[in-house]
């Protein structure tokens, strides 16, 4: 079976899957994101520290919001492990509803596994040889799946 595979923002045309897209800001709770990667990274400090929260938000980069998001001098808030997934399918999902090109290209996917592809991450990515769990893959192939449910209602 064929695979996509994605990573960098650059690689056309399923670079826009990665969370550093900066092309397609989302909007959730009231404020615009510059991406899916500042979002996920500032709610990982949600109720315990706001300051920090919104120093990701108006972080120039996704690479920066991302590095503030590890930060470990700032405490995340406690039910963040079990919150995490949902916390990303709803950045990705916001996303992908609101972009009909977006949603037309994960659409245009098919069944095909869909893989965030690099050794950098063995949770959201394969860990660049598949041992990794591609949760980042799995949502995006979910959220296809609710798309193509709608389109059948």
């Amino acid at each position: 079976m064929n695979k996509i595979l994605f990573y960098r923002t650059s690689e056309i045309p399923y670079g826009v899957f990665s969370n550093f897209d900066m092309k397609h800001p989302i909007e959730l709770m009231g404020t615009l994101w510059p991406s899916t990667e500042h979002y996920f990274q500032a709610m990982k400090f949600r109720y315990t520290d706001e300051k920090h929260m919104d120093a990701i938000l108006n972080s120039p980069t996704p690479k920066i919001a991302a590095a503030m998001g590890r930060d470990r001098s700032h405490p995340l808030r406690e039910t963040w492990e079990s919150e995490k997934y949902s916390v990303m399918w709803t950045a990705v999902h916001e996303k992908f509803n609101n972009y009909p090109e977006l949603k037309r290209l994960l659409l245009e996917t098919g069944d095909t596994e869909i893989v965030e592809h690099t050794s950098n991450d063995k949770i959201w990515a394969d860990g660049g040889d598949g041992t990794g769990q591609n949760w980042l893959g799995k949502i995006l192939m979910d959220i296809r799946d609710k798309f193509k449910k709608e389109l059948n209602k």
